[in-house]
């Protein structure tokens, strides 16, 4: 059994899947390198949905800043000139009344949504991907099982293998609805979520309304599938991960494991000006890469009950070659 990582990135258009899954990977093996770490072998694939909603990709190789396929932030490597403010204590403060605030105002008890029009406003304004993915327009109700069907395939093809998944952005919430609503008889071992809008009234009144279509319930949890963790991790700076701890937001799954939220520093910048949303200082960012690290060195116990399921595989096989070689 191999471990496979995989990636689904998020919000806006990209550069091309080879250039995109080249960064991501390269901001991971950075990590590494910036603590010390031994360079694993990454066995990784990323999930590209950019070329459903967008006919052509951004292109490096533009340098007029108006073309509208201008690559504006592109990987960059690690820089030290961001480092953490010396305290945090205060914006957490003001993030949580906010958070109380928003739910309170825009939440019914079931989950349903106040002000549902409002909310579908801001999407259609700030997020167009997000008003596609949930419009109700037969013509866009495609994009949702289109970019589900994408990770879906992906995580079929590694059946077999221990699964870390890695989700950036918007990409949380494809990944979060595929383990959720999609997904049968698969165990994921880590769900990882990267500057999540997860935590946003809307989005929670969204998946509970779908909970409540699929499975009559009124709780939204952690996917079932998810064997070993839920780790989220945010910068306190993501405008996009405003509700940066979802440990409060989603009950514990069967197996008992709830988010684990890691507060962290993104360090992307380009030009000077820095993005604490960017999934490439995410990726390299010290809290995650040990998570990372600790997933890829963790060798795989034989349970008794693995152990019993193969040797009745076993088992099985004999049983089959004697009546092949009694009926021939």
């Amino acid at each position: 059994m191999a471990k496979i990582i995989i990636g689904i990135h998020g919000l806006g258009n990209k550069p091309p899947k080879k250039l995109l899954e080249k960064w991501w990977k390269a901001s991971i093996l950075e990590g590494f390198e910036k603590m010390g770490l031994p360079i694993p072998s990454l066995k990784f694939e990323l999930v590209y949905w950019a070329d459903i909603v967008y006919k052509y990709p951004e292109n490096p190789n533009i340098t007029d800043k108006n073309d509208p396929y201008f690559l504006e932030e592109s990987y960059k490597p690690y820089s030290n000139k961001i480092t953490k403010k010396s305290d945090y204590s205060w914006r957490k403060k003001v993030l949580k009344f906010i958070e109380k605030e928003l739910d309170k105002v825009f939440l019914n008890e079931d989950l349903s949504l106040n002000y549902a029009k409002v909310s579908d406003a801001i999407m259609y304004k700030y997020f167009m991907e997000l008003e596609m993915y949930y419009s109700n327009k037969s013509d866009q109700i495609k994009l949702k099982q289109q970019t589900r069907n994408r990770l879906l395939s992906i995580i079929e093809k590694h059946k077999y293998d221990e699964i870390f998944i890695i989700s950036h952005s918007m990409g949380t919430i494809i990944a979060y609805d595929v383990l959720q609503f999609e997904l049968q008889n698969q165990s994921i071992h880590t769900f990882v979520t990267m500057g999540s809008p997860l935590g946003l009234p809307f989005i929670k009144a969204k998946i509970a309304k779908e909970l409540k279509s699929v499975h009559h319930d009124l709780k939204i949890s952690t996917p079932d599938c998810i064997s070993s963790a839920w780790l989220n991790f945010s910068d306190l700076e993501d405008k996009i991960a405003l509700n940066f701890d979802l440990n409060n937001d989603f009950s514990s799954n069967k197996n008992g494991i709830q988010a684990t939220d890691y507060e962290i520093i993104n360090d992307y910048s380009i030009d000077g000006i820095k993005n604490p949303h960017k999934s490439y200082g995410y990726l390299r960012s010290n809290e995650f890469i040990l998570q990372l690290n600790s997933f890829l060195s963790e060798k795989k116990e034989l349970s008794i009950k693995n152990i019993v399921k193969n040797i009745r595989k076993i088992g099985h096989k004999i049983k089959y070659l004697n009546l092949l070689k009694s009926t021939s």
